[in-house]
């Protein structure tokens, strides 16, 4: 196996409008969305701690941001917890400030994806980085960031996460080119020739979607300055990876797991379903209810 550095910062962008999911998210920022108890961007973290990441760089649309508020120690909080014999609760705080290193740096304008991993950079050196979207959650025993992080570790270059989609998807998604090959099974991973973001189906390459999770090696910076904005002045991150790929290796790689799109509404509803039956304090009562649901002839709800 050759010897890379291992890889030990990400990058959250929660910085984003969050317009799929108005008008829920006109104050509450979407990453602070819950899912089954947490939000969106506790799943993210907890899936960076468990690949081995130790720093995390939070992108923000300011520096009083939820997101920030969420993580920070709440000492009233905590104590008035206690106080009411509930300790364990108190405990739970007191672990998501120290869950790992957290810093947070502004997009002041929202100028996509690209862009908002550039407000990161000075704090990422010269390193190779990992990149996580916290509205797409994964679920999988061996997390999706380490399955990506270990390809890198054995075969260099950046890494993409990608799964085949239905055709009705293809214009919502980041789409890959790949290099002929049969290696199509889950944990397979593949040479990307090429990206084209949210194209029509006609024009798809492929139908090898990017979700959300990204392992960038530092030539990515060059490839970013290379890249013109888009229609609606936003640098996307597919455009710049379609660039890097021309000149350095660029993977995609099957991963294995579950994904819920929780920045879509149906995709948040099915996040909260399945997620709230994986909780054993929830799952009993919840089938309890979708059963009811299910032999009942129709929801009668406000009529």
């Amino acid at each position: 196996m050759p010897d890379r550095a291992k890889i030990s910062k990400a990058v959250i962008p929660a910085a984003g409008l969050g317009t799929r999911m108005l008008p829920a998210t006109k104050v509450l920022p979407k990453e602070m969305l819950p899912v089954a108890g947490k939000p969106l961007i506790h799943y993210a973290i907890e899936e960076l701690v468990a690949s081995g990441i130790d720093s995390i760089i939070l992108v923000v649309r300011n520096q009083k941001s939820l997101v920030q508020s969420h993580f920070e120690r709440d000492l009233a909080l905590e104590s008035s917890l206690e106080s009411r014999n509930l300790a364990a609760a108190a405990e739970e705080l007191r672990r998501l400030s120290d869950i790992v290193n957290l810093q947070f740096v502004e997009q002041h304008q929202p100028l996509g994806l690209a862009n908002a991993v550039c407000c990161a950079r000075p704090l990422l050196g010269g390193e190779s980085f990992f990149v996580l979207l916290p509205d797409v959650i994964m679920v999988n025993a061996d997390p999706v960031a380490r399955q990506m992080i270990q390809v890198h570790a054995s075969r260099g270059g950046s890494v993409v996460a990608i799964r085949e989609i239905e055709a009705k998807d293809v214009d919502r998604h980041g789409i890959v080119e790949v290099e002929h090959t049969t290696a199509t099974a889950s944990g397979a991973a593949v040479r990307i020739t090429g990206l084209v973001e949210k194209p029509s189906l006609g024009a798809a390459p492929s139908r090898l979607g990017v979700f959300g999770r990204y392992v960038l090696e530092p030539a990515i910076w060059e490839a970013i300055e290379q890249t013109a904005p888009d229609a609606r002045g936003e640098i996307q991150l597919t455009d710049a990876l379609n660039l890097l790929c021309s000149k350095n290796c660029l993977f995609g790689l099957h991963f294995q797991g579950d994904h819920y799109d929780a920045g879509d509404p149906f995709g948040y509803f099915r996040a909260n379903v399945d997620l709230s039956l994986c909780d054993p304090h929830l799952r009993q009562p919840c089938l309890e209810y979708l059963s009811r649901l299910q032999t009942s002839d129709a929801l009668t709800l406000g009529k």
